[in-house]
């Protein structure tokens, strides 16, 4: 997609998927990325930038609504900040093809239980 243009637009939609599941986005843009040609490790390191600005928009209308534990939300975020150090450095030795395999399994594996769980 070499219309710039259509990023935002793009970005808006994934915003209101995100922001009503309570999800950054990146279960969305990550796979669009590589559908247009990103490799893996830049799929998900642009997505980030995307998944910051999703989240903080997502909490301030959240938080106007009275819907945040911010003593959870703020546990929760200091083992996510921990963990999403390690993340980075091991997707550095997972080709894109292979990366693919694994996040589409993820989904598959995410999606039964949602849809056969209780």
């Amino acid at each position: 997609m070499t219309q710039w243009y259509l990023y935002p637009l793009l970005g808006a939609a994934v915003g209101v998927v995100a922001s009503f599941c309570g999800l950054g986005g990146g279960f969305i843009m990550v796979p669009l990325l590589l559908l247009l040609g990103f490799e893996a490790q830049r799929a998900v390191g642009t997505t980030f930038v995307m998944i910051m600005l999703v989240a903080l928009s997502a909490l301030f209308a959240h938080t106007r609504l009275e819907n945040v534990d911010w003593r959870m939300g703020l546990l929760l975020g200091i083992g996510g900040a921990i963990g999403a150090q390690l993340g980075p450095a091991l997707l550095e030795f997972v080709p894109t093809s292979i990366f693919k395999k694994i996040f589409a399994l993820l989904l598959i594996f995410v999606s039964l239980r949602l849809l056969l769980g209780k």
